[in-house]
């Protein structure tokens, strides 16, 4: 065999043994590649849940906290939210009591303190939406109600949330603020049962939220008045301590504070945080 002819085939295998070097190498790449990609892929994933949460809210939120728990069980297949709602006060009292519940969206500060005072919640609550005050009247405002001032009226039946709850302590504060002076002809223990007086005609008028009004349609005719943006409710949401599914709950509350919850709370006519 002549020289020449040893040299072509050396470089023949050394170009055969560079060729299958590289190919194990790419090989190795993209099976490291499509490794980390499904590590990633797993990581990002958010975790399933499942199973029952109960949800215990202030009233004004009833028709945009059952719309959300509705997209929440759709989002979720397999989940179920139960709703408790009524006033603030009345929720914290049976939560520090011992009823069984995962989520408490109150809808002030204050009464959510009943229930971190008793060490009943979770973690620090977050506000998530604001409220703000509106006189409620009678469709077609026949008592031609246009202040705060005019409730005060002789002869007129007006209706106020009890002051220990936020719509009725709101009140309370904007009155006070006007130096306003006003007897109601009942205090009601949330603010639904407040505007449905109004409803029933059973009440002229009623100091309740915009998101009342707006949720009320027709029933009712709305009177914004200047003194109640010195009472705006901020309300708090929290995980309770003794949530019987905290996984649900978690979920559920980053729905109410996501871009998602925020706009359904929006068209409600609830305030930003």
């Amino acid at each position: 065999m002549t020289r020449s002819v040893r040299r072509t085939r050396r470089m023949l295998q050394l170009a055969g043994a560079g060729a299958a070097a590289l190919m194990a190498l790419s090989a190795c790449s993209s099976s490291s590649d499509s490794s980390d990609t499904k590590s990633d892929t797993s990581g990002s994933a958010s975790p399933k849940v499942s199973g029952n949460i109960t949800v215990f809210a202030a009233a004004s939120l009833k028709e945009s906290f059952t719309a959300l728990g509705r997209q929440f069980e759709q989002e979720h297949p397999g989940t179920k939210v139960s709703f408790n709602f009524g006033g603030s006060d009345t929720l914290a009292a049976s939560i520090t009591g011992g009823a069984p519940a995962d989520v408490f969206a109150a809808a002030s500060p204050k009464t959510m303190a009943i229930v971190t005072g008793k060490k009943d919640a979770d973690g620090t609550p977050a506000t998530f939406v604001r409220n703000q005050l509106e006189i409620a009247t009678l469709p077609g405002n026949p008592d031609k109600v246009s202040s705060l001032k005019d409730l005060t009226k002789s002869g007129l039946k007006v209706v106020l949330c009890d002051k220990t709850v936020p719509c009725g302590a709101a009140a309370q504060k904007a009155l006070d603020a006007s130096k306003l002076k006003l007897t109601p002809v009942s205090y009601e223990q949330d603010v639904k049962a407040a505007l449905n007086k109004v409803e029933l005609k059973e009440a002229d008028a009623a100091v309740v939220y915009k998101t009342d009004v707006k949720s009320a349609g027709g029933k009712v005719e709305g009177v914004e008045f200047p003194e109640s943006a010195k009472a705006i409710n901020a309300y708090p949401i929290v995980l309770l301590k003794n949530a019987p599914n905290a996984a649900a709950a978690k979920a559920f509350i980053a729905l109410v504070r996501s871009a998602e919850g925020q706009k359904v709370l929006s068209e409600a006519g609830f305030l930003k945080p």
